[in-house]
Parts: structure tokens; C-alpha cells; sequence
């Protein structure tokens, strides 16, 4: 916890779904989500200040990994209270190893605020997180930061919103406040609409020419409220607060606002009440909402949805979780589908790491839940029939093999597993049956970093990483013959079998064995012994370890002895058969070839076919995925994907996403599969 520390006051609470407002807070790593979200806090009064904040300390990242990668990782929740109104301030992770948990928080909401810092180029991907709002009908507005770095114009600033997230048009992104910069501060501002001033406003120089704009925007089709504007007549704050917040909701207009840190000990951010006022005043309530989500309704059947689910210390799993309809009180007994009845034990309001009990919680809001035991992120609970669709979530698709570091660690090792699972939607744990190894599933590298860190820190469990290993296969090139004589004698019952086999490629076609033993040479009460023996060998590998596939095993001949033949000993010698003749053959390695559909913008198309080539991928075509978009379909071999994540998001500046299906195994190359042949 910083040294802003939350004041004492009991959580916000609200009677009416219109009192809520629901905002992700979205941008980059490092462009000041979590730092506008504590100013917004403590200009509310939800934060105290006693002294100076230490850099990088703050209320809502309180994973120490979050202090050490100086990034959020985590969905975070602060309620503050403006205007008799309770806004649910949910501060997303910018990094795009946790896009889960911002996908989560875009769910939660009805607005986004945008977070851009006035010192760095708007990215690909911030402008696919624009498209996305859009597309989801979230109310958009822009907040500039860092505008105390030298340099900093906000005329350019302005520009550069405009060329990359409107196409270059002036008519939708615009500022409601005149901003004043000086000395490296935002120093003050005037308010387009009612003329209010801040700090020191400066000279204002096109003032008119910025109202006329913003006038004409706010105005939409509503010609008789231009006109009175634009005649000079004063219009009240509600018709222009109404007529602004129609121009949010039917996505026409989104403010562009600027904010910055106090400049002094003991002052308020600049530009944070301003931006609550929009909030409050203009930003959609709960009941706004238009999807196919149940209608806002507190005494609607209660339908909720497990948006992030976290642990404390000393009250175990806290599942946050957000009302779309009903209202949910200590009391009630909640359906979670697919598991028993829970009865919920304690509601809470979370605020950085403390949790402030609330007596209930009404439709459109959000409320921590104590305890349940099965509830998983992204889990309805209802009163009701129906569970609620899940909300889209990035595929894990970077694995790390782990084993335990000691034999206390292994004891506790799959149980902390599923406690992080099910934290953590993204995460998919496998306990892979062809190579026998545990494998965590990630969506990148900081994300891998960040869950071997909980495993550690939260439940004292070490692990090793160790090479991942992909499912090799071998099989026979050629056809061949083996012999297997398996003959000892070392007092009573000796063991005695004979079996020749024929062995032949099987392109695709798994295992088949054949018996054409004639003249009863191979009793057959044994025939089954033989294959058995036969499929044994196959698993263990008949040349460099790896399990043998694609064949056709044909038992052509053999010799029994009436007393020490037994299905041990046809075991026996069907193996030693099926290894002779692999010793009379060629036997390829198979690697397993996986289906991959590459989705990028249009720009990143040649980077990332000449990424495919050069992974020995076959292109098999490409085709329009989208406004702006291309999707890309080719078999690579999975060998070459194990760090494919990570490259296809530096080749794609962030925007590219890929998805993958296993195919078949085919012959590996020879000069690749020599780095795999290892001794039987």
C-alpha cells in the first residue's frame, strides 16, 4: 500500500441501477492507468494524502510482482463516490499477456476511458482496442497524460488522436476544455459549454472556433439547440448535459480530456474533477446497456458473472463479481450450473487491498463474494435457468514444461495448479500423455513469469522449467523383415516362442496387424500375446525412443513348445522381432503438423508469410479477415510454434492473433531430425 491510504469511510452504496457508472480504464503499459485511477480516487476523497507517494507504489497493484515488472497484471477495482453517484473505476492491464483480464473489464463495463500518453505514438494495438469498443457499443472517451514532459503540444497531440483513431475527421474527437500548459503543468482550463474556469486558463486564443465545433457535435440533428447556441442564447446545464450524453451513447462524439498529477504536497490532480463531472453527469448508467445481457433489474432473478477471481490472506477466495440483474444480498443462495448450491456468506467492497462490507449489492453493480468454493472466473451464478455466454478470452499458446523442484513441492504442486486455474481463465494446465510432461499453457512470457511467481509466492511451491518436448513419432520407411526368438532354459518351466513378422509403411493408417500364420505354428490361444508384445514395443520406440505409428505389422511364422511357451514369452519375442526388422529399414521421425490461422492487419501481411516460410510452413491461402484485416491459413510444424506468440506479436506490433489445430504427423526433414534421434 502506498502512502495514499483509504480513508475510513464505508464503501459507496447506491438504491438505483442510474447511480452507477461502470469505466475501464484501457492503454498501454505505462501510460498511467493505475496512476489517473488513484488521482481520480483521491480527488473523490476515497484517498487520503499523508506526505509524498513513492514512485511506483500504488493502491491497486498490490501483487509484488506488479511492483518488480512495473506493469498491472490483474483486473483491479476502485469505487469512488461524485455527484451521488458510484463510479466502479476498473483499472485493466495494458500488457497484451493479460488481455483475459481486460477482456473481463470490458465485459463489467458501459464506458472506456482511453489513457494515452501525450509523450509516446498511439500503437496498433490501442487502435484495435478502439475498434473493439466500438463494436461492443462502449461509450468512448479519450485522457491524455504525461503532459509535463517537455515538448508536449497539445494542438499535435490532438492531431494524432484524430489521424490514427478517426480516420483524420475533426467532428468526433474533441476537447471539452480549453487546456492551458506552462512550465511543464497543466496550469488551467476552460469549459467549452458553460465557460467555467480552472487554475489559470492563460489567453484562450480560438476559443470561439473550439465551442463552435464542440457546439455543432453536442448538437447532432437537434437543429433548434445549434441555433440557440449558436445565437448566443444561455442554455441551462441540463439541455447541454442531455444532449451531450445522447451524443456518447449513439457514438458520435468522444471527449478528449487532460489530466496530471498534483504539482504540489497536499494538492489535487489537474483535470480529474473535470473528468468525473463527465462521467457523472454524462456516461451511461447500467440500465443503458443494449446487448443481449438481462435487463438491468433489481428485482429480476439474479444474474451475476465472476469477472476476476483473487485470494486474501485472511479470507481466502474473493470472487469479484458483476450484477447484471437481481440483487444480491449475505443471504442468498446462489446456482452456480453444473455444481451444488452455494449460499453466499459475506459481500465486500474492494478497494486496494482492503475489503469494506456492504449489506447488498443491485443489479449493474459490482461486489466482492466470499468463499464460494467451485465459482471459476468467468462462471454465472443465477437464481435463474440460464447461465450467461462467456465473454471472448485470448488462447493460451505458449507452453512452459515445469516439474516439481522437491517432493514437498510435488505434493502440493497439482492442487496450487488448480487453485491458479481457476483464478486465472487464460492459464490451461496439461499433464501431456504423450511426453508425460506437466505444461502451462500461456499466453506469453510475462504472463509464464507471472504465474510461476503466484505459485511461489502465494503458495510456497517451487518448480524447475525444463525443455519443452513435442510428440515425436517414428515409423518404417521401408519394408522389412524381423525374427524374434526368445528360447531359455533355467530349471522347471523354461520360456519358448518364435514369431517372424513382416513389417510395411502405413501412411496415415496407424496400427494394423495382420495374422497370417498358417499350419498353427503360433497356437492360437497366443496370436493375441504377439500383438500385445507388438503394440508394447511400439510405444517404447524401435530406434531413437519415440512411440512408432503408420505401420502394418503382419505375423507371418513362427515356433511354440508345449510346455514353456506363454503369452510372456510371444510377448517377448514379437518385441524382439519388431526391433530386428527396424534394424532393416529405414525409420523416419514424424512431427506433428498443426492447422494455423493467422488474423493481422493487412500491413503485417508479408513479415509474417516470410515468418511462415522460414518456420518450414506451407501456406495454404490467405483471404480478407475483416475491415483492414487478413487472414492467413498454413500447416506449420509444431516444433516451429513453441515461441510463435511471442514472435507473431513483435512481427505484428501486438495486433495479430493466431489460433491452431492438430493435423497429422509427417515426415520430419532429415537435417532437423538428426537434433532429435537419441538412442532406444
Amino acid at each position: 500500500m502506498s502512502d495514499r491510504t483509504a480513508t475510513h469511510s464505508p464503501a459507496p452504496t447506491v438504491e438505483r441501477p442510474d447511480q452507477l457508472r461502470n469505466v475501464v480504464l484501457i492503454g498501454s503499459s505505462g501510460a498511467g492507468k493505475t496512476t489517473l485511477a488513484e488521482s481520480l480516487a483521491l480527488t473523490a476523497g476515497a484517498l487520503t494524502r499523508a506526505g509524498s507517494v513513492p514512485d511506483g507504489t500504488t493502491v491497486s497493484d498490490h501483487e509484488e510482482i506488479e511492483h518488480q515488472q512495473q506493469r498491472s497484471v490483474q483486473l483491479s477495482l476502485l469505487p469512488v463516490s461524485w455527484q451521488d453517484i458510484k463510479i466502479n473505476l476498473l483499472d485493466a492491464p495494458g500488457y497484451a499477456d493479460f488481455a483475459g483480464e481486460l477482456q473481463a473489464g470490458l465485459r463489467a463495463a458501459e464506458a472506456a476511458l482511453f489513457v494515452i500518453s501525450a509523450t509516446e505514438p498511439i500503437g496498433p494495438g490501442t487502435l484495435a482496442l478502439w475498434r473493439e469498443c466500438e463494436l461492443l457499443g462502449l461509450t468512448r472517451a479519450v485522457v491524455l497524460t504525461h503532459l509535463n514532459a517537455a515538448r508536449v503540444r497539445l494542438d499535435e497531440t490532438l492531431a494524432m488522436l484524430r489521424e490514427v483513431l478517426a480516420d483524420g475527421r475533426t467532428d468526433t474527437l474533441l476537447p471539452l476544455h480549453h487546456y492551458t500548459l506552462a512550465d511543464g503543468r497543466l496550469a488551467g482550463s476552460i469549459d467549452l459549454l458553460t465557460g467555467r474556469r480552472r487554475g489559470e486558463p492563460g489567453e484562450p486564443g480560438d476559443l470561439a472556433g473550439e465551442r463552435g465545433l464542440l457546439a455543432e457535435a453536442i448538437a447532432g440533428e437537434d437543429d433548434t439547440l445549434l441555433e440557440r447556441y449558436l445565437a448566443g442564447e444561455e442554455l441551462d446545464t441540463d439541455a447541454l448535459t442531455a444532449a451531450l450524453r445522447r451524443e456518447l451513447r449513439q457514438d458520435t462524439l468522444h471527449p478528449v480530456l487532460a489530466t496530471a498529477p498534483p504539482t504540489e504536497a497536499g494538492g489535487l490532480p489537474a483535470g480529474t474533477a473535470e473528468l468525473l463531472d463527465l462521467i457523472a453527469a454524462a456516461f451511461p448508467s447500467p440500465l443503458d446497456r443494449t446487448d443481449d445481457l438481462p435487463a438491468c433489474d433489481p428485482d429480476a432473478p439474479l444474474a451475476a458473472q465472476i469477472v476476476h477471481t483473487g485470494e486474501d490472506p485472511y479470507v481466502g477466495r474473493l470472487s469479484l463479481a458483476r450484477i447484471y440483474a437481481g440483487t444480491v444480498r449475505p443471504d442468498t443462495t446462489v446456482r452456480l450450473p453444473g455444481h451444488p448450491d452455494e449460499r453466499v456468506t459475506g459481500l465486500s467492497c474492494p478497494f486496494g487491498k482492503q475489503q469494506r462490507p456492504v449489506p447488498h449489492a443491485l443489479a449493474g453493480d459490482l461486489v466482492c463474494l466470499a468463499k464460494l468454493t467451485a465459482a471459476r472466473t468467468g462462471d454465472t451464478l443465477t437464481t435463474g435457468p440460464d447461465a450467461l455466454p462467456p465473454w471472448p478470452l485470448p488462447e493460451a499458446l505458449l507452453p512452459a514444461a515445469v516439474e516439481a523442484h522437491s517432493k514437498a513441492d510435488e505434493d502440493r504442486l497439482s492442487q496450487s495448479l488448480a487453485r491458479l486455474a481457476a483464478q486465472d481463465p487464460t492459464l490451461r494446465v496439461e499433464q501431456n500423455p504423450d511426453t508425460h510432461q506437466l505444461v502451462l499453457w500461456c499466453t506469453g512470457e510475462a504472463h509464464q513469469a507471472v504465474t510461476l511467481d503466484r505459485l511461489r509466492t502465494r503458495y510456497g511451491v517451487h518448480v524447475d522449467t525444463i525443455p519443452y518436448r513435442v510428440a515425436l513419432r517414428e515409423t518404417f520407411g521401408t519394408r522389412a523383415e524381423g525374427h524374434g526368438r526368445h528360447v531359455k532354459q533355467s530349471g522347471g518351466h523354461g520360456q519358448y516362442a518364435i514369431c517372424d513378422l513382416t513389417v510395411e509403411p502405413l501412411p496415415g493408417g496407424g496400427f494394423e496387424f495382420v495374422d497370417h500364420v498358417v499350419g498353427g505354428s503360433v497356437p492360437r490361444n497366443f496370436i493375441p500375446s504377439v500383438e500385445k508384445g507388438i503394440r508394447a514395443q511400439l510405444a517404447h520406440g524401435v530406434q531413437s525412443g519415440y512411440p512408432v505409428t503408420d505401420i502394418r505389422v503382419t505375423l507371418t511364422d513362427g515356433k511354440a513348445h508345449s510346455v514353456d511357451s506363454s503369452d510372456a514369452a510371444f510377448q517377448t519375442a514379437a518385441a524382439l522381432a519388431l526391433k530386428e526388422a527396424a534394424g532393416h529399414a529405414r525409420v523416419h521421425l514424424l512431427e506433428p503438423v498443426d492447422e494455423v490461422q493467422v488474423l493481422l492487419p493487412d500491413e503485417y501481411q508479408g513479415a509474417v508469410l516470410s515468418d511462415l516460410s522460414a518456420r518450414r510452413g506451407h501456406v495454404l491461402g490467405t483471404e480478407p479477415g475483416g475491415p483492414g484485416l487478413s487472414l492467413v491459413r498454413a500447416e506449420v510444424p509444431e516444433i516451429e510454434l513453441t515461441h510463435y506468440p511471442v514472435d507473431l506479436r513483435s512481427l505484428s506490433h501486438g495486433t495479430g492473433s493466431f489460433s491452431r489445430s492438430y493435423l497429422r504427423h509427417s515426415p520430419m526433414p532429415s537435417a532437423v531430425a538428426a537434433r532429435y534421434e537419441r538412442a532406444s
